[in-house]
């Protein structure tokens, strides 16, 4: 390839670099492929702040689900520095009131030692629901969990819900956009990835049928082909 682009993947809530192995084959034949650490402070601005710290100097960005809302926080920080785009199951809207009641819960939760009943039922909510007893998928959500933990998880719920409204400043982004979603998210609805895709100049939406919250790795096959044909865009 000339003039390799690197990659940067920015995985979602309670999500670890895994959750993008199954497509990075595909991606790494056109730069090299990094996936951010997003588990480290409890503030959008914290956390895109140290991703960009380590990035490289100009790149493809890639965020699924919370790190598509760490993607629009680097593109309020270094838009300059960002080349292409990619938003993955992931929403512009901030949380409504009955969404942080729901987090504020979860915390509470993890803080009391229910870290794995959550991702049992995170689970449920994120797959198709033809997958809904697929042991490996059951068993990559409990893998990913113990990456990141249950402090990291309450520090990412406290960062989710004090997000801005990244509605407003859609229209400024100029890069080539990927919005992807699929046909039944039950997390976040694609008709809020049509809206976000809708404010972006230029944006192409692609929605993966068959598929719940997970699409890398529910399917590989598709996601990864939208994600080949953004990069070569």
């Amino acid at each position: 390839m000339d003039n390799p682009m690197p990659i940067l993947l920015v995985p979602g809530l309670a999500c670890s670099p895994r959750i993008f192995a199954p497509v990075v084959p595909a991606l790494w034949r056109f730069g090299p492929v990094t996936v951010a650490n997003h588990i480290r402070d409890d503030n959008m601005g914290a956390i895109a702040r140290k991703i960009l710290a380590e990035a490289p100097p100009r790149f493809a960005l890639a965020g699924h689900s919370m790190g598509g809302y760490i993607a629009f926080e680097i593109m309020r920080q270094a838009p300059e520095r960002v080349a292409k785009l990619a938003l993955m199951n992931t929403q512009a809207r901030p949380d409504t009131p009955e969404a942080g009641e729901k987090r504020r819960g979860q915390i509470a939760r993890a803080k009391a030692g229910e870290f794995s009943a959550i991702l049992d039922e995170l689970f449920a909510a994120f797959v198709h629901p033809s997958r809904r007893d697929d042991a490996s998928l059951r068993q990559l959500v409990n893998d990913m969990g113990d990456d990141v933990g249950a402090d990291a998880f309450v520090r990412q719920l406290t960062a989710i819900m004090s997000r801005p409204d990244s509605r407003p400043t859609l229209a400024w982004i100029k890069c080539p956009t990927l919005v992807l979603s699929s046909d039944e998210d039950k997390t976040v609805p694609n008709s809020l990835s049509t809206e976000m895709a809708g404010g972006i100049p230029g944006a192409k939406l692609v929605i993966i049928p068959d598929c719940g919250h997970l699409t890398p790795p529910e399917q590989p096959q598709a996601t990864a082909e939208a994600l080949v044909e953004w990069l070569r865009s």
